[in-house]
């Protein structure tokens, strides 16, 4: 992956995201794609958060995924200053435990849209995916890789079923 140039960048807010946003990259890089990794805060670093999305496309970003919590402003900063796709993932922490957070990535003002990703590391996969398919529209071996991963996961499904009924 340090060979490839990144086209999707994972940004989160604190490093205590760390763990859980570790299932967006494997599954980016399982998919082969090229990321980008870093901790910026829409509240303590709002100026580095402003450059990193004003910049992110003409360092060939494709793709920004957000994660944070509480507040979870981290993914409307990030589509404020950038006309790239933001996926935002909701981070499971808080008094509430990452529904404030989903509440906050869904209620974007008209004109910052910030797709929304369910809370915590299935999120994060699913971020990963979804990123994925964007980027599959203008990539063929990408979108293949993509049929097959779904395949997969079927054929997977239904062996656990089969297995099951053969034991019953």
């Amino acid at each position: 992956m340090a060979e490839s140039k990144p086209v999707v960048g994972v940004v989160m807010g604190s490093d205590s995201d760390l763990e859980t946003m570790h299932a967006c990259v494997k599954q980016l890089e399982a998919f082969g794609i090229a990321c980008e990794v870093r901790i910026l805060s829409a509240h303590r670093t709002p100026d580095a958060a402003h450059e990193y999305a004003s910049t992110a496309a003409q360092r060939g970003l494709k793709v920004i995924v957000a994660a944070a919590g509480m507040s979870a402003a981290l993914g409307g900063v990030l589509a404020s200053k950038s006309t790239l796709p933001v996926i935002g993932v909701p981070m499971a922490s808080g008094p509430l435990v990452g529904v404030d957070a989903a509440l906050s990535t869904m209620q974007m003002p008209p004109g910052i849209p910030v797709a929304c990703m369910a809370i915590g590391k299935a999120g994060a996969t699913n971020a990963a995916i979804f990123a994925a398919q964007i980027l599959a529209t203008a990539d063929e071996k990408l979108a293949a890789k993509l049929a097959q991963f779904k395949a997969d996961q079927a054929r997977k499904v239904l062996e656990k079923d089969q297995a099951l009924r053969a034991g019953q």
